[in-house]
């Protein structure tokens, strides 16, 4: 299971101007530039429903409701306009877990509608298995819904053989609290090694694709293990 943007695609800041964009539309910030804090403040929200980042943010369902639909327009925009793409390993990452057998899920703060305008965009309809996003009955990271819901979709029988990967510390600690076997930390996103590494993990990578090698091999040996004769 791995997290969108910021472990599978590159945004190049997307998702922060699309967050300012809206707090300045509900009159919550002005037009000058943010300040640091309030950067700060959006950065620790990554992997996070969007609509209850707004929520506790602006404490008005209204208000919370009008940044999210206008945080969703700017974020397509800038999908339409190439402001964002797969990362280098992403693609034969997923490639190269379905190859081995692994079934793939993707997960995100995002709504559905961007979610899936996302994956489009990057053509990836053959190497996703499913795409999840927060609803009604699955809340967001760091709550571990979007792992189990997962699990239940897919029908895998046993947490401990479920691989999580993402690039902040709600993708780590939902993984965690899932109960899954590896909770990876991917470098090169939204959160730096040292606060990845202060949140729950088995493993810290450099890209994903290296947790996917980790995964295959993985997979690939308990299959080998699996069709040896007993005692062989």
């Amino acid at each position: 299971m791995i997290d969108l943007a910021g472990t599978l695609v590159r945004d190049d800041g997307a998702v922060e101007r699309a967050f300012v964009d809206a707090l300045r539309a509900v009159d919550e910030i002005g037009a000058e530039a943010p300040d640091d804090a309030l950067l700060e403040t959006i950065r620790g929200t990554m992997g996070r429903s969007k609509i209850e980042v707004f929520r506790e943010l602006l404490e008005d369902e209204h208000r919370a409701q009008e940044a999210n639909e206008v945080f969703e327009g700017a974020y397509a925009r800038r999908i339409a306009a190439g402001e964002t793409a797969a990362l280098p390993t992403a693609e034969a990452a997923l490639r190269e877990l379905r190859a081995t057998g692994v079934h793939v899920a993707v997960t995100t703060g995002f709504s559905a509608h961007t979610r899936d305008l996302l994956l489009a965009n990057l053509g990836w309809d053959d190497v996703v298995d499913l795409a999840l996003s927060p609803t009604e009955k699955l809340r967001g990271r760091p709550a571990p819904d979007l792992v189990l819901g997962a699990l239940l979709e897919l029908g895998v029988e046993d947490v401990r053989s479920v691989a999580v990967a993402g690039d902040t510390t709600n993708d780590l600690y939902a993984g965690h609290r899932a109960g899954a076997g590896i909770v990876a930390g991917i470098l090169g996103g939204a959160h730096p090694r040292e606060q990845l590494e202060r949140a729950p993990h088995t493993h810290i990578f450099e890209t994903v694709g290296q947790f996917a090698q980790l995964v295959s091999t993985g997979r690939s040996a308990t299959l080998e293990t699996a069709g040896r004769p007993a005692g062989a």
